[in-house]
């Protein structure tokens, strides 16, 4: 696992890397991190991705400036679908693509807000998508996927933010045809793959890590990623 300086459209940020053991090509992933930032937990999630099999990398959305003004920045990218989050996050796809031991297959991964930028990106020549509670859906669902990837998404039926989310999109991906594994978990939150400070304080409020959801959920995407960006 390294840190790297990832060069963008919108100038250099940092962005780790992470490779599999044993000898490649590999597909790549593109994590995208939640609205806490580049929170303690992307090695964890970064490792995990490395260890299936995938190269990984996350870039840092927050990299530039204060942070109140990066996580505007990063929402208002999120709302309108444009902007320097959404060039950061090409920019990492093109940089697995351009390695040697990348097979040009590359999905994408994200939650909470980066749930949001995976959905919007399905779209963009991903392999796939994984979603993790990427709440609130966009706007205009159909026609943001219209062209989307495979997608595999999930979500916690205890999600104060999530409500109605599931429904609607098993509708979109419907209208849309495209192949999809949507799962809703009855005991789970908010960020339950996500293993962040004050976890006591998060689950009181609807959120909160959860380790056998998390499993399932990770267990399910690399089975989808297994089809749809290594055959």
């Amino acid at each position: 696992m390294t840190t790297i300086t990832l060069d963008t459209p919108g100038g250099p940020i940092d962005a780790l890397v992470d490779i599999p053991t044993g000898a490649g090509p590999w597909p790549g992933v593109v994590i995208v991190h939640d609205a806490i930032g580049y929170q303690p937990d992307k090695e964890a999630v970064s490792e995990r991705v490395a260890a299936a099999g995938y190269l990984a990398i996350t870039p840092n959305l927050y990299a530039r400036g204060g942070r109140a003004r990066c996580i505007t920045k990063v929402m208002r990218a999120a709302l309108t679908r444009q902007g320097p989050a959404i060039e950061d996050i090409l920019a990492a796809r093109e940089y697995l693509t351009g390695r040697d031991d990348c097979t040009g297959s590359v999905g994408i991964a994200g939650f909470c807000m980066g749930g949001q930028f995976a959905l919007i990106l399905s779209p963009k020549g991903f392999g796939a998508a994984a979603p993790f509670y990427g709440t609130p859906l966009p706007k205009n669902l159909e026609d943001t996927l219209r062209g989307a990837c495979p997608i595999v998404a999930s979500f916690g039926a205890k999600d104060p933010l999530g409500r109605g989310a599931p429904a609607k999109l098993n509708k979109a991906v419907a209208a849309e045809q495209i192949a999809a594994d949507v799962k809703v978990y009855p005991d789970a939150g908010h960020s339950f793959a996500n293993q962040l400070p004050a976890q006591g304080l998060m689950r009181v409020t609807g959120f909160g890590y959860n380790e056998a959801v998390a499993e399932d959920a990770w267990e399910r995407v690399f089975a989808f990623f297994q089809t749809h960006l290594r055959n």
